[in-house]
């Protein structure tokens, strides 16, 4: 399997509808550091164009990887040496393609009820699966902008409770996302 993750934080809505850079959060790095590496995950791409949040993640990730935290949980440092912290998304992208040499599938997720048609998470359980080169990407704040879904290869179809509540931090709905797509 040749599966990586991606947490975009730009361009994605405010919720004003309103294109931003979202800030970067300790939780979602460790969090989805350690569900890359529990689902087998190869690399997690923290996608932010500013250098200060990026200094941010850099520090975070290396007190964990190498300073004092290195050595007071060694399962915190194998889960998040797999973060990569980039600028873009095609910054991402053009590094995988390094790695694997082709580019990988884009799946996008997003919770909004928009006009594009979601693969289900059948269909892109079967692309996974295919042991194609594979990036699902997660969006921060209120989503992902609509002219970046449009360019993806496949949105998958919302997660949906049993209320009309849908806004799932994205910790939680990478990992219902992940279970779905790659358990036994």
């Amino acid at each position: 399997m040749s599966l990586y993750i991606g947490l975009l934080h730009y361009p994605v809505y405010n919720r004003k509808g309103e294109i931003i850079v979202s800030a970067i959060t300790n939780l979602d790095l460790h969090d989805l550091a350690r569900l890359a590496k529990t689902y087998g995950v190869k690399q997690f791409y923290v996608i932010n164009p500013l250098t200060d949040q990026q200094d941010l993640a850099k520090n975070i990730c290396r007190h964990w990887i190498s300073g004092h935290g290195a050595d007071y949980n060694k399962d915190r440092r194998e889960a998040m040496s797999l973060i990569s912290i980039v600028a873009t998304l095609e910054e991402s992208l053009k590094k995988i393609q390094e790695i694997e040499g082709e580019i990988p599938t884009l799946i996008a997720t997003d919770a909004g009820k928009g006009k594009r048609q979601g693969v289900t998470y059948t269909s892109a359980r079967d692309i996974v699966a295919s042991g194609s080169v594979v990036m699902i990407l997660f969006g921060t704040a209120w989503g992902i902008a609509k002219e970046l879904i449009r360019k993806v290869d496949y949105l998958l179809e919302p997660i949906f409770g049993i209320s009309y509540y849908n806004h799932l931090s994205v910790r939680t709905a990478a990992a219902i996302t992940l279970d779905r797509l790659i358990s036994r």
